[in-house]
């Protein structure tokens, strides 16, 4: 069974949003980034994405890209990141999502994914360039084996299709906040507070903010509003800025920045 819908329960009950890193994983080796997880974790970090690197990341900025060809050219591959889960899952019970491109999945095997990343102890799959009319095998393999299988929303997306949208995905959605690629903002859309109240209101799951945030006080801003404050390229600046050895305490000290600037913000129950 996934642990991300009673990881939310647990945090909305007390009026907490989740803090959730993206790591690449094996950027820069699979051991650092064994690391960096549990130095994240350590830091107050409630779950964690692992990314499947792919060559053509083409939802990704400059940050994430580098990232990936970091990651494959230390020869990182599917089955090495489920085995990292493997490893991670003995000593940590917060949630793990796998984020991916489809086409490692595909080729890897759709049911085969589902069962192996279940078994390694994932709890939700996130295929990014995945729409929702074509994931039918995706879904119903993830149903089958427990996994949860974790949607994107645009601030384009018309309310009839983020019901649509909301009534085949699981767990939580994940609430693009910009248009474009993944990478860090300088500021994000005011907005974004109306957006997530527009999603809230055809759907009971979860809604975590990602793709922009940066800093302490954005994180602290979308705590406000979102069940989850999603942060990956600002991270993935940190791992590459400086030496590997280092960048755990880089990573942990960032994520108790982001974790205290959230509880500042703590808000009072939503969608309970």
């Amino acid at each position: 069974m996934s642990r991300i819908g009673p990881a939310f329960a647990a945090l909305r009950a007390g009026g907490e949003t989740a803090l959730v890193p993206f790591f690449t994983a094996g950027d820069p080796d699979l051991a650092t980034t064994r690391e960096l997880v549990r130095a994240a974790v350590a830091a107050g970090a409630h779950a964690v994405e692992l990314g499947v690197p792919f060559s053509d990341p083409m939802a990704d900025g400059p940050v994430l890209q580098r990232a990936a060809a970091r990651a494959l050219a230390a020869g990182t591959s599917l089955p090495r990141v489920l085995e990292l889960v493997a490893e991670l899952r003995q000593e940590m019970s917060e949630p793990i999502v796998l984020f991916g491109y489809y086409n490692p999945f595909f080729r890897y095997g759709v049911e085969r994914i589902a069962t192996d990343a279940a078994a390694a102890g994932a709890d939700g799959l996130l295929c990014v360039d995945l729409p929702p009319e074509e994931a039918d095998d995706l879904r119903a393999a993830t149903r089958a084996t427990g996994l949860d299988l974790i949607a994107l929303l645009a601030p384009t997306t018309p309310s009839p299709r983020v019901r649509t949208i909301a009534r085949t995905a699981s767990g939580f959605l994940y609430f693009v906040s910009v248009l474009g690629t993944t990478g860090a903002r300088a500021a994000l859309p005011r907005e974004l507070p109306e957006l997530i109240s527009r999603v809230r209101r055809v759907t009971r799951l979860p809604v975590g903010v990602g793709f922009g945030v940066s800093t302490a006080e954005q994180a602290g801003w979308i705590a406000g509003f979102a069940d989850a404050v999603i942060v990956g390229s600002a991270i993935g600046r940190l791992v590459e800025e400086g030496d590997a050895r280092g960048a755990p305490g880089r990573v942990a000290a960032f994520i108790a920045s982001l974790r205290a600037a959230m509880h500042a913000a703590a808000r009072p129950c939503v969608g309970s």
